[in-house]
């Protein structure tokens, strides 16, 4: 039995050994063996992950500030519209705040009240310290029933805190609520804009501003005839 043994311990050395080649030449070599990995060690056979591609996201196309075309009303119905009749008094509120612009918007909006035939002398000018300042001295004009219509000037430009909202909010809903209050139109040429920049290429509002004013005057002033006149 231990002869047997001894045997297989013989084989199995052997087995061991490298072997000669057939040729005679140096004996064959065995690759040495991987040292194990631990498990903080990256594996270099395994092959990272590609980051996804990023695609550029393209840039936003400005919107149109407003859809060309006019307003059109089927025959047969009344209507009831109003021109830019120069025989009116006019108010202006115009901010003091961003002076150098709102000095523009008035000078524009005066030189429309000209063209369309408004004179000097039927025109008041109120300069207050802000926006936030128009809505207050718009109705005390409008109460006063002296004007036709109330224009009001301002600008507004973003810095960087929220002041630009509350202002340009309040300035906003505080003309609208003092033409609903008192019934007299007014008109809202308040610029609230980005940059100055936006600012200086937007001065013509005012004179949009003179002519919505007046329109709506006139449109009123129809209406009150039209209410007086016998029923039909």
């Amino acid at each position: 039995m231990s002869d047997r043994i001894d045997e297989i311990e013989t084989r199995l050395g052997e087995l061991g050994r490298p072997q000669p080649p057939e040729d005679g030449g140096a004996p064959a070599l065995r690759p040495p063996e991987p040292a194990p990995r631990t498990e903080d060690e990256p594996d270099s056979a395994a092959v990272p992950e590609s980051a996804p591609e990023v695609e550029d996201e393209p840039e936003p196309v400005a919107a149109p500030e407003h859809a060309e075309g006019e307003l059109l009303i089927p025959e047969g119905y009344g209507v009831l519209s109003g021109g830019v009749d120069g025989r009116r008094a006019v108010g202006v509120v115009v901010s003091r705040f961003n002076g150098e612009i709102t000095s523009r918007l008035l000078e524009r909006a005066l030189a429309e009240l000209e063209d369309v035939g408004v004179p000097r002398e039927a025109v008041m000018v109120m300069p207050v310290p802000g926006a936030f300042e128009l809505p207050l001295a718009a109705i005390a004009l409008a109460k006063t029933r002296r004007y036709a219509c109330i224009v009001a000037l301002g600008c507004v430009i973003r810095g960087e805190t929220p002041h630009f909202d509350l202002i340009a909010s309040e300035a906003a809903s505080g003309l609208q609520l003092a033409a609903i209050e008192t019934g007299v139109p007014i008109s809202f040429g308040v610029l609230t804009c980005e940059t100055r920049e936006q600012a200086e290429e937007r001065i013509d509002r005012a004179a949009d501003a003179v002519r919505s004013a007046l329109e709506m005057a006139d449109v009123f002033s129809q209406l009150r005839a039209q209410a007086a006149g016998p029923l039909r």
